[in-house]
């Protein structure tokens, strides 16, 4: 039988090489320099740059900022260990105990799900991969942080960060935001919340050309736990500029998988599971000073919806498409758009709505596909940031209630939905829903409770 391009790669490639990293500072900015290598293939040198015009509160480069850049690099490798999946990866630049290894193959195998599963890949999350440790383990002296009631706030530019900056205003003074890869829609959900961009903390990542290369080539390719990034390098900030929390806009929607029947879910490190996991992994390997959290994780995509459309502000700054984020636009055309527009289309003028995304995206019989993955009507949920197909019906049942009592026709995709059977089984009660699995502060019940009482009414 021939060999699948996945076992054909792992034997021309048997290995993966964590190396080490370099940490510099000049002119402001630090500078995070990955060296990994790829057996019977090239070197990749990754770069991270973290703009900290203000100079840092804790020093950049001690004991435990080593630790922090150290599993900010482990988190990274996976995006170039992929593209031949290796057998085995080394780790020559900082100590692993057996608890440690355990918990970098839940997170990879857990986050390459939708790579395994879009790639046609068998794989089980004992032989994937094997980590050796071959670094010497390293007593590092205590640490004194020195920190503030700083809130470290990360914005994507879509709907859920400008909500989690509209709840946090009563912290004006204590709040500092996070981008990676800024682009227009970060900067300005930043402005609209009445902040200046230097209370943004921008940091640049780019990818190394010998990995595009070899994608050009037909090597492997798809998704990896982005959101992992996020969460190692927010916490490096975090540190730099000595914050006590980190504030995610997570919602508890990004739970659920996306193919019916697995736990293949593409959001998998903006789940709960894996902000428990991480707060564990920083609370032993690095401090327990700095608080990871999402405080939209009580939510549901609906209700974070809902208050979104009541902050009129941010309507037309947002984005969340992946397609035009470069261009600062919704291309219209993909799931991302499509879920979006009818997450917001029961709580936003009809019209205005339209004019956003440049069109009626529920009048678009190209977006059929996505349309019945997104509702449920077949068992793939598309790859995308996107809610559950239970929050998806109540939204398109509302909007056709909406549209039906101003003797509006129903647009292509709302009539498909009806025709379907779509509003059968309708949860009427997600509004009202509360998710107790979260880890929220004491300290930001009140903005919960505010939100709660927004989402939950009638009106």
């Amino acid at each position: 039988m021939e060999k699948t391009k996945f076992e054909q790669l792992r034997e021309r490639h048997p290995s993966f090489v964590y190396r080490g990293y370099e940490l510099s500072e000049k002119d402001g900015e630090i500078l995070i320099r990955y060296d990994f290598s790829l057996e019977n293939g090239p070197e990749f040198h990754p770069e991270t740059r973290i703009e900290i015009k203000d100079g840092e509160k804790n020093p950049f480069s001690s004991p435990a900022a080593e630790r922090m850049v150290f599993a900010l690099g482990m988190v990274e490798l996976v995006s170039y260990w992929k593209c031949a999946c290796p057998p085995t990866v080394y780790v020559d630049c900082g100590h692993l105990d057996e608890w440690d290894i355990r918990w970098w193959k839940k997170l990879y195998f857990n986050g390459l799900g939708e790579f395994f599963y879009r790639n046609g890949i068998s794989a089980d999350s004992e032989t994937f991969m094997n980590i050796v440790c071959r670094a010497e383990n390293r007593d590092y002296p205590l640490f004194d942080y020195s920190c503030e009631e700083l809130n470290l706030i990360a914005v994507g530019g879509g709907k859920d960060s400008a909500v989690t900056t509209e709840l946090l205003k009563r912290y004006r003074d204590k709040n500092m935001f996070f981008t990676v890869n800024d682009q227009t829609a970060r900067t300005m959900t930043v402005i609209r919340g009445g902040y200046g961009e230097d209370r943004i903390l921008k940091t640049y990542r780019t990818i190394d050309k010998n990995l595009l290369d070899l994608n050009a080539l037909g090597y492997l390719n798809g998704h990896t736990p982005f959101s992992a990034i996020v969460a190692f390098l927010s916490f490096y900030c975090a540190y730099l500029i000595g914050a006590r929390n980190i504030v995610l806009s997570n919602e508890s929607s990004a739970n659920q998988s996306n193919v019916r029947g697995t736990d293949i879910n593409h959001q998998y490190s903006k789940s709960y599971a894996f902000e428990e996991d991480f707060r564990k992994y920083t609370e032993k390997n690095i401090m327990n000073e700095i608080r990871y959290f999402s405080l939209l994780r009580p939510f549901n995509e609906l209700q974070i919806a809902k208050y979104f459309a009541s902050c009129p502000q941010y309507l037309d700054v947002f984005r969340s498409c992946n397609r035009g984020s470069r261009e600062n636009r919704w291309c219209g055309k993909c799931a991302k758009c499509l879920f979006v527009f009818i997450m917001l289309s029961p709580f936003v003028d009809y019209e205005r709505l339209t004019k956003i995304f440049g069109s009626d995206l529920l009048n678009d019989e190209d977006l059929t596909g996505d349309f019945d993955g997104l509702t449920g009507f077949k068992g793939i949920k598309p790859f995308e940031c996107v809610g559950t197909s239970d929050e998806i019906r109540l939204a398109l049942f509302m909007t056709g209630e909406k549209l039906k009592s101003e003797n509006k026709e129903l647009p292509v995709l709302l009539r498909r939905f009806f025709e379907n059977g779509g509003d059968r089984n309708i949860n009427k009660e997600l509004l009202k829903e509360y998710n107790p699995a979260h880890n929220v502060p004491d300290g930001f019940l009140e903005e919960i409770k505010e939100m709660y009482e927004l989402v939950a009414s009638d009106n």
